[in-house]
Protein backbone atom coordinates (compact mmCIF):
# COMPACT_ATOMS: atom_id res chain seq x y z
CA UNK A 1 0.00 0.00 0.00
CA UNK A 2 1.31 3.46 -0.95
CA UNK A 3 0.04 6.16 1.05
CA UNK A 4 1.27 9.73 0.32
CA UNK A 5 -0.41 13.26 1.31
CA UNK A 6 -1.24 15.64 -1.25
CA UNK A 7 -2.99 18.33 -2.05
CA UNK A 8 -6.77 18.09 -3.94
CA UNK A 9 -5.15 19.20 -7.05
CA UNK A 10 -2.53 17.75 -7.18
CA UNK A 11 -4.85 14.28 -6.45
CA UNK A 12 -7.27 15.46 -9.61
CA UNK A 13 -3.49 15.45 -11.65
CA UNK A 14 -2.56 11.90 -10.17
CA UNK A 15 -6.25 10.15 -10.87
CA UNK A 16 -6.02 11.78 -14.38
CA UNK A 17 -2.42 10.49 -14.79
CA UNK A 18 -3.93 7.34 -13.82
CA UNK A 19 -6.47 7.38 -15.98
CA UNK A 20 -4.99 8.42 -18.75
CA UNK A 21 -2.31 5.57 -18.27
CA UNK A 22 -4.72 3.31 -18.44
CA UNK A 23 -6.68 3.50 -21.32
CA UNK A 24 -5.17 5.02 -24.73
CA UNK A 25 -9.02 6.14 -25.11
CA UNK A 26 -8.93 9.04 -22.81
CA UNK A 27 -8.28 12.50 -24.08
CA UNK A 28 -7.93 15.51 -22.29
CA UNK A 29 -9.48 18.50 -23.62
CA UNK A 30 -10.14 22.23 -22.87
CA UNK A 31 -8.89 25.55 -22.86
CA UNK A 32 -4.73 26.15 -21.18
CA UNK A 33 -4.77 22.26 -20.01
CA UNK A 34 -2.13 21.60 -22.37
CA UNK A 35 1.70 23.65 -22.31
CA UNK A 36 -0.08 25.61 -19.15
CA UNK A 37 -1.53 22.53 -17.44
CA UNK A 38 -4.24 24.33 -16.83
CA UNK A 39 -5.27 27.82 -15.18
CA UNK A 40 -5.23 25.89 -11.08
CA UNK A 41 -2.08 23.59 -12.88
CA UNK A 42 -4.71 20.48 -12.56
CA UNK A 43 -3.33 19.30 -15.87
CA UNK A 44 0.70 19.88 -15.24
CA UNK A 45 3.07 18.21 -17.17
CA UNK A 46 0.88 15.70 -18.49
CA UNK A 47 0.78 16.70 -22.26
CA UNK A 48 4.74 16.55 -22.25
CA UNK A 49 3.97 13.02 -20.65
CA UNK A 50 1.34 11.69 -22.90
CA UNK A 51 1.72 14.28 -26.02
CA UNK A 52 -0.45 16.60 -27.55
CA UNK A 53 -2.61 13.90 -29.55
CA UNK A 54 -3.78 12.85 -25.74
CA UNK A 55 -4.01 16.32 -23.63
CA UNK A 56 -4.36 19.25 -26.02
CA UNK A 57 -5.32 22.78 -26.00
CA UNK A 58 -8.80 24.02 -27.68
CA UNK A 59 -10.33 27.42 -28.96
CA UNK A 60 -12.20 29.49 -25.69
CA UNK A 61 -15.55 28.63 -27.11
CA UNK A 62 -17.23 26.06 -24.46
CA UNK A 63 -19.60 24.71 -26.59
CA UNK A 64 -17.58 24.06 -29.20
CA UNK A 65 -15.45 21.98 -26.38
CA UNK A 66 -18.21 19.72 -25.41
CA UNK A 67 -19.37 19.17 -28.95
CA UNK A 68 -16.66 18.03 -30.05
CA UNK A 69 -15.90 16.04 -27.03
CA UNK A 70 -19.23 14.47 -27.12
CA UNK A 71 -18.73 13.59 -30.76
CA UNK A 72 -15.28 12.02 -29.75
CA UNK A 73 -17.26 10.02 -27.27
CA UNK A 74 -19.91 8.59 -29.56
CA UNK A 75 -16.80 7.47 -31.65
CA UNK A 76 -15.28 4.98 -28.93
CA UNK A 77 -13.16 7.75 -26.82
CA UNK A 78 -13.30 9.44 -23.42
CA UNK A 79 -12.70 12.48 -23.56
CA UNK A 80 -12.24 14.45 -20.56
CA UNK A 81 -13.51 18.30 -20.60
CA UNK A 82 -12.16 20.93 -18.57
CA UNK A 83 -14.66 24.24 -18.37
CA UNK A 84 -12.00 26.64 -17.11
CA UNK A 85 -14.36 28.10 -14.47
CA UNK A 86 -17.75 27.70 -13.78
CA UNK A 87 -19.33 30.41 -14.97
CA UNK A 88 -18.30 29.61 -17.99
CA UNK A 89 -20.09 26.41 -18.90
CA UNK A 90 -22.98 28.26 -19.85
CA UNK A 91 -22.14 28.43 -23.43
CA UNK A 92 -22.40 24.63 -23.32
CA UNK A 93 -25.57 24.00 -21.46
CA UNK A 94 -27.16 22.73 -24.74
CA UNK A 95 -24.51 20.66 -25.43
CA UNK A 96 -25.07 18.71 -22.26
CA UNK A 97 -28.26 19.15 -21.45
CA UNK A 98 -29.91 18.66 -24.85
CA UNK A 99 -27.78 16.33 -26.39
CA UNK A 100 -24.99 14.59 -23.40
CA UNK A 101 -27.85 13.78 -21.56
CA UNK A 102 -30.39 12.26 -23.94
CA UNK A 103 -28.24 10.37 -26.11
CA UNK A 104 -28.58 7.33 -23.90
CA UNK A 105 -32.46 7.26 -23.56
CA UNK A 106 -32.90 8.67 -27.39
CA UNK A 107 -31.50 5.44 -28.58
CA UNK A 108 -33.15 3.23 -26.14
CA UNK A 109 -29.71 2.65 -24.54
CA UNK A 110 -27.84 1.70 -27.77
CA UNK A 111 -25.65 4.71 -27.58
CA UNK A 112 -23.32 5.81 -24.86
CA UNK A 113 -22.01 8.92 -23.56
CA UNK A 114 -18.13 8.51 -21.85
CA UNK A 115 -17.36 11.56 -21.05
CA UNK A 116 -16.61 13.19 -18.15
CA UNK A 117 -17.34 17.35 -18.02
CA UNK A 118 -14.79 18.59 -14.85
CA UNK A 119 -15.99 22.03 -13.59
CA UNK A 120 -13.81 24.04 -11.27
CA UNK A 121 -16.61 25.72 -9.03
CA UNK A 122 -17.63 27.53 -5.79
CA UNK A 123 -16.39 30.58 -4.03
CA UNK A 124 -13.15 31.57 -1.54
CA UNK A 125 -10.81 32.48 -4.04
CA UNK A 126 -11.44 35.95 -4.53
CA UNK A 127 -11.87 35.90 -7.72
CA UNK A 128 -14.12 37.98 -10.51
CA UNK A 129 -17.66 37.79 -11.70
CA UNK A 130 -18.26 34.45 -13.65
CA UNK A 131 -15.71 32.79 -11.51
CA UNK A 132 -17.46 31.48 -8.24
CA UNK A 133 -20.69 30.13 -9.76
CA UNK A 134 -22.52 27.07 -7.88
CA UNK A 135 -24.46 25.36 -10.79
CA UNK A 136 -24.56 22.30 -9.40
CA UNK A 137 -28.49 22.41 -9.11
CA UNK A 138 -29.11 22.99 -13.04
CA UNK A 139 -27.36 19.87 -13.99
CA UNK A 140 -28.60 17.58 -10.90
CA UNK A 141 -32.27 18.73 -12.58
CA UNK A 142 -31.16 16.75 -15.49
CA UNK A 143 -32.19 13.76 -15.90
CA UNK A 144 -29.18 11.45 -17.88
CA UNK A 145 -26.25 13.26 -15.93
CA UNK A 146 -24.19 12.23 -12.97
CA UNK A 147 -22.90 14.77 -10.89
CA UNK A 148 -20.33 14.37 -8.69
CA UNK A 149 -17.82 16.67 -6.36
CA UNK A 150 -15.02 15.69 -4.19
CA UNK A 151 -14.31 17.04 -0.94
CA UNK A 152 -10.92 15.42 0.34
CA UNK A 153 -7.64 14.37 -2.15
CA UNK A 154 -8.46 11.04 -1.50
CA UNK A 155 -11.80 11.21 -3.28
CA UNK A 156 -10.41 13.06 -5.80
CA UNK A 157 -7.95 10.84 -6.75
CA UNK A 158 -10.51 7.88 -6.85
CA UNK A 159 -13.75 10.18 -7.71
CA UNK A 160 -12.27 11.30 -11.07
CA UNK A 161 -10.47 7.38 -12.28
CA UNK A 162 -14.29 6.26 -11.55
CA UNK A 163 -16.13 9.13 -13.39
CA UNK A 164 -13.64 8.50 -16.26
CA UNK A 165 -14.30 4.81 -16.84
CA UNK A 166 -18.16 5.09 -16.31
CA UNK A 167 -19.97 4.87 -19.56
CA UNK A 168 -22.58 7.48 -18.09
CA UNK A 169 -21.66 11.29 -19.00
CA UNK A 170 -20.06 13.04 -15.89
CA UNK A 171 -20.07 16.53 -14.54
CA UNK A 172 -16.91 16.49 -12.07
CA UNK A 173 -17.40 19.56 -9.97
CA UNK A 174 -14.19 20.35 -8.33
CA UNK A 175 -14.29 22.83 -5.39
CA UNK A 176 -11.35 25.24 -6.07
CA UNK A 177 -11.29 26.77 -3.14
CA UNK A 178 -10.18 23.26 -1.54
CA UNK A 179 -7.45 22.70 -4.48
CA UNK A 180 -4.52 23.35 -2.30
CA UNK A 181 -5.84 21.42 1.23
CA UNK A 182 -3.69 18.47 1.69
CA UNK A 183 -5.06 15.00 2.76
CA UNK A 184 -4.00 11.09 2.73
CA UNK A 185 -4.16 9.52 0.04
CA UNK A 186 -3.93 5.47 -0.76
CA UNK A 187 -2.81 5.39 -4.45
CA UNK A 188 -3.12 1.41 -4.60
CA UNK A 189 -6.32 0.25 -3.12
CA UNK A 190 -9.43 1.42 -4.39
CA UNK A 191 -12.49 2.25 -2.43
CA UNK A 192 -14.90 0.33 -0.67
CA UNK A 193 -17.61 3.22 -2.04
CA UNK A 194 -18.90 3.30 -5.64
CA UNK A 195 -19.26 6.28 -7.30
CA UNK A 196 -22.71 7.23 -6.12
CA UNK A 197 -22.67 6.37 -3.00
CA UNK A 198 -22.37 9.23 0.64
CA UNK A 199 -20.07 8.97 3.24
CA UNK A 200 -20.48 9.23 6.94
CA UNK A 201 -17.13 11.33 7.91
CA UNK A 202 -17.73 12.15 11.02
CA UNK A 203 -20.45 9.78 13.46
CA UNK A 204 -22.78 11.95 15.95
CA UNK A 205 -25.74 11.23 17.39
CA UNK A 206 -27.33 14.95 18.02
CA UNK A 207 -27.58 16.06 14.30
CA UNK A 208 -27.04 14.69 11.37
CA UNK A 209 -24.80 17.62 8.90
CA UNK A 210 -25.20 16.96 5.50
CA UNK A 211 -23.02 18.81 2.96
CA UNK A 212 -20.81 18.28 -0.17
CA UNK A 213 -17.74 19.74 -1.87
CA UNK A 214 -15.72 23.08 -0.71
CA UNK A 215 -18.41 22.62 2.38
CA UNK A 216 -17.35 19.78 3.75
CA UNK A 217 -14.05 21.23 5.30
CA UNK A 218 -16.61 23.98 7.04
CA UNK A 219 -18.75 21.60 7.85
CA UNK A 220 -16.14 19.56 10.44
CA UNK A 221 -14.77 23.12 11.88
CA UNK A 222 -18.60 23.24 12.64
CA UNK A 223 -18.53 19.29 13.86
CA UNK A 224 -15.52 20.41 15.99
CA UNK A 225 -16.57 23.43 17.67
CA UNK A 226 -19.67 22.00 18.68
CA UNK A 227 -17.88 19.22 20.07
CA UNK A 228 -16.32 21.64 22.34
CA UNK A 229 -20.00 22.50 23.42
CA UNK A 230 -21.32 19.31 23.96
CA UNK A 231 -22.94 18.72 20.89
CA UNK A 232 -22.21 15.48 18.39
CA UNK A 233 -22.67 15.92 14.92
CA UNK A 234 -22.83 13.42 12.15
CA UNK A 235 -21.33 15.03 9.21
CA UNK A 236 -22.87 13.55 5.82
CA UNK A 237 -20.59 14.04 2.63
CA UNK A 238 -22.74 13.76 -0.55
CA UNK A 239 -20.01 12.56 -3.19
CA UNK A 240 -23.05 12.48 -5.66
CA UNK A 241 -25.38 15.20 -6.42
CA UNK A 242 -27.13 13.38 -9.11
CA UNK A 243 -28.27 10.93 -8.14
CA UNK A 244 -28.61 11.09 -4.53
CA UNK A 245 -27.80 8.30 -1.76
CA UNK A 246 -30.62 9.27 0.40
CA UNK A 247 -30.73 6.21 2.02
CA UNK A 248 -27.38 6.71 3.98
CA UNK A 249 -29.24 10.09 4.72
CA UNK A 250 -32.53 8.44 6.22
CA UNK A 251 -30.55 6.25 7.99
CA UNK A 252 -28.21 8.62 9.86
CA UNK A 253 -31.53 10.97 10.43
CA UNK A 254 -33.10 8.22 11.87
CA UNK A 255 -30.69 7.95 14.76
CA UNK A 256 -30.20 11.94 15.21
CA UNK A 257 -33.36 12.94 14.55
CA UNK A 258 -32.25 16.22 13.15
CA UNK A 259 -31.48 17.24 9.91
CA UNK A 260 -29.21 20.42 8.94
CA UNK A 261 -28.12 20.71 4.93
CA UNK A 262 -25.48 22.79 4.38
CA UNK A 263 -24.42 24.45 0.50
CA UNK A 264 -22.86 27.40 -1.25
CA UNK A 265 -25.35 27.97 -3.94
CA UNK A 266 -28.11 30.14 -2.64
CA UNK A 267 -31.00 28.04 -0.62
CA UNK A 268 -33.89 28.85 -2.58
CA UNK A 269 -34.68 26.01 -4.87
CA UNK A 270 -30.93 24.23 -3.95
CA UNK A 271 -30.20 20.86 -3.54
CA UNK A 272 -30.97 21.26 0.14
CA UNK A 273 -34.40 21.86 -0.62
CA UNK A 274 -34.21 18.27 -2.52
CA UNK A 275 -32.82 16.65 0.56
CA UNK A 276 -35.38 18.21 3.00
CA UNK A 277 -38.52 17.26 0.93
CA UNK A 278 -37.37 13.21 0.85
CA UNK A 279 -36.60 13.37 4.55
CA UNK A 280 -39.63 14.55 5.46
CA UNK A 281 -41.32 12.15 3.17
CA UNK A 282 -38.99 9.31 4.75
CA UNK A 283 -38.35 9.94 8.39
CA UNK A 284 -41.93 12.06 9.20
CA UNK A 285 -41.94 10.68 12.87
CA UNK A 286 -38.37 10.34 13.06
CA UNK A 287 -37.61 14.33 12.90
CA UNK A 288 -37.63 16.28 16.07
CA UNK A 289 -37.32 19.68 14.57
CA UNK A 290 -37.75 20.85 10.98
CA UNK A 291 -35.46 20.36 8.39
CA UNK A 292 -33.05 23.41 8.09
CA UNK A 293 -30.52 24.61 5.36
CA UNK A 294 -27.71 27.11 5.08
CA UNK A 295 -26.13 28.61 2.19
CA UNK A 296 -25.64 31.34 0.17
CA UNK A 297 -28.03 34.24 -0.07
CA UNK A 298 -30.51 35.02 -3.22
CA UNK A 299 -28.29 36.67 -4.78
CA UNK A 300 -25.42 36.76 -7.73
CA UNK A 301 -22.13 35.75 -6.38
CA UNK A 302 -20.98 39.14 -4.93
CA UNK A 303 -17.47 41.03 -5.54
CA UNK A 304 -14.63 39.46 -3.68
CA UNK A 305 -14.66 41.78 -1.12
CA UNK A 306 -18.14 40.62 -0.24
CA UNK A 307 -17.43 36.99 -0.50
CA UNK A 308 -16.54 35.83 3.32
CA UNK A 309 -20.13 37.45 4.75
CA UNK A 310 -21.98 35.60 1.49
CA UNK A 311 -20.30 31.86 1.45
CA UNK A 312 -21.66 30.19 4.76
CA UNK A 313 -19.09 29.42 7.90
CA UNK A 314 -19.06 27.47 10.71
CA UNK A 315 -21.12 30.47 12.99
CA UNK A 316 -23.71 29.98 10.23
CA UNK A 317 -24.43 26.60 10.15
CA UNK A 318 -24.05 26.22 13.88
CA UNK A 319 -26.71 28.62 14.41
CA UNK A 320 -28.74 26.61 12.39
CA UNK A 321 -27.68 23.33 14.70
CA UNK A 322 -28.69 25.50 17.73
CA UNK A 323 -31.91 26.38 16.75
CA UNK A 324 -32.77 22.92 15.73
CA UNK A 325 -31.78 21.59 18.91
CA UNK A 326 -34.17 24.16 20.50
CA UNK A 327 -37.10 23.20 18.87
Amino acid sequence: MTTTTMALGAALNAGLRRALEHDRKVVIMGEDVGRLGGVFRVTDTLQKDFGDNRVFDTPLAESGIVGTAFGMALRGYRPVCEIQFDGFVYPAFDQIVSQVAKIHYRTAGAVTAPLTIRIPYGGGIGAVEHHSESPEVYFAHTAGLRVVSPGTSSDAYWMIQQAVALDDPVIFLEPKHRYWDRGEVDLDTPPELPLDRARITRPGTDVTLVTFGAMLTTALQAADIAAREGHSLEVVDLRSLSPLDVDTIEESVRRTGRLVVAQEAPVNCGLGAEIAAQIAERCFYQLEAPVLRVGGFDIPYPPAKLEAHHLPDPDRILDAVDRSLAA
